[in-house]
């Protein structure tokens, strides 16, 4: 039977360690970030976005077709963002890392390339509805 989750969280937040826990339960896992490494070999090219996410969109709805349980691993903190899979029947899991834990742990990386992103992206967030959350 499918199902489709939708992680919403801030760079560095978590997401992809949820994400690998619900491998482990069968789920498939499509993560925007790596298609765009497979498309371009680069974090983010403004230029292929569409393609990105035509191509991530095509990736689950197969999945879904096929019976899958899937979850999609990506920041998705604008209803914009989310209106998609919201129309796809989606679940969403909130990951509600704040914005100076994920800095924080940019900066143990090495990440320095994406503090500037989650400072965007928090100034950005909009919340989830309560009924909407996993």
């Amino acid at each position: 039977m499918s199902k489709l989750f939708v992680t919403v969280g801030l760079p560095r937040s978590g997401k992809t360690t949820l994400c690998r826990e619900l491998l482990e339960q069968g789920f498939a896992i499509v993560n925007p970030d790596s298609f765009r490494l497979a498309i371009h070999g680069q974090r983010f090219v403004t230029s292929a976005e569409p393609f990105v996410w035509a191509a991530v969109y095509a990736a689950v709805d197969a999945l879904l077709l096929a019976g899958c349980k899937v979850v999609v691993d990506g920041t998705h903190v604008t209803e914009k963002r989310r209106q998609p899979w919201r129309e796809r029947g989606a679940e969403f899991i909130l990951v509600p890392t704040s914005k100076e834990e994920c800095i924080r742990r940019a900066r143990l990386t090495n990440d320095e390339y994406i503090i500037p992103i989650i400072e965007k992206m928090a100034a950005e967030w909009e919340p989830l509805p309560e009924k909407e959350t996993e």
